[in-house]
């Protein structure tokens, strides 16, 4: 591994700066959160940056909070001080399982959310989960910020919409209201310490009657980035979850997705897991829609 700058801006301002200054001369930046996906890219020589930039000491990268009506989480928030934070347990526990299913409890203590969605792998857990409850990227730009949705800043594999000089803030989502619940499943040739061969996520409102007023719906693992499955979502909006409408969500979900074969399972396979998974994360998500929603 070569040589490289490391520094650690604490404000906006100044990181801002520095990294208009190393896009002037050119300097190979590489921004660290978690790390514990650069670190060993770049020991195994996939990346060689001369500057590592530290966002953990820029507070609004360790933000955890919920203001107002909205959820924020860092960008450097470690995985396992955001899936212990009381309104991601109690009001997203998809989210909250996704989170857990990131490595060993060491990684968990280092890795990021804001960091896992860079790395923009197809086979992430958290990305579904944040697509599915209808997370916002919060982006700091060379003027100023802007925002996006998760399934629009995944873009391939191990690709994401981040241009020159962004860095990716926050993470921000509305804070569930009654009647809604959500859920993520996957599934892994082991149950634990393994990458998903299909992974679905879902977050369901209800309304006064019981029927799903809005559905969202979110696949990883069977195409080149996580994507919200809108065909999915939309054939359960208008129905109570009944055997029928679960069937045809599956179908419109198998439809969308476009998997691979691999060592780790057909195309087909996949497929046909993508459907059974749906079917069983929608009616989870049911379960949880209580008339109290997130306290």
């Amino acid at each position: 591994m070569q040589g490289f700058a490391y520094e650690a801006p604490s404000s906006l301002d100044a990181l801002r700066a520095r990294l208009a200054a190393a896009q002037g001369a050119g300097e190979l930046t590489q921004v660290l959160a978690g790390g514990t996906d650069l670190l060993v890219q770049m020991k195994q020589g996939q990346r060689a940056p001369g500057l590592i930039l530290d966002i953990k000491r820029v507070g609004e990268t360790q933000a955890l909070a919920v203001d107002g009506d909205t959820l924020v989480i860092g960008a450097s928030v470690p995985a396992a001080k955001a899936k212990a934070f009381p309104l991601v347990a109690e009001a997203f526990p998809g989210l909250a399982h996704a989170i857990d299913l990131i490595g060993s409890s060491q990684i968990q203590g280092r890795a990021s959310l804001g960091g896992n969605l860079c790395n923009a792998s197809p086979a992430g857990d958290t990305i579904p989960a944040l697509i599915a409850n209808g997370f916002e990227a919060q982006i700091l730009t060379a003027d100023g910020l802007r925002s996006l949705p998760v399934e629009a800043f995944v873009t391939g594999v191990g690709k994401n919409a981040l241009a020159s000089g962004e860095v990716l803030l926050a993470l921000k989502a509305p804070v569930p209201g009654p009647r809604s619940g959500d859920a993520y499943q996957r599934f892994t040739p082991r149950t634990e310490m393994d990458i998903a061969v299909v992974g679905v996520g879902a977050r369901l409102t209800l309304d006064d009657a019981g029927v799903i007023a809005s559905a969202r719906i979110a696949l990883g693992a069977v195409a080149p980035h996580a994507f919200l499955a809108e065909a999915a979502g939309a054939a359960l909006v208008g129905t109570r979850g009944e055997p029928e409408a679960l069937e045809a969500a599956a179908a419109a979900a198998m439809e969308a997705a476009k998997p691979i074969s691999d060592k780790r399972g057909s195309a087909d396979f996949r497929r046909r897991i993508c459907g059974v998974l749906v079917k069983r994360v929608v009616a989870q998500a049911l379960e949880r829609c209580t008339t109290e929603g997130a306290k």
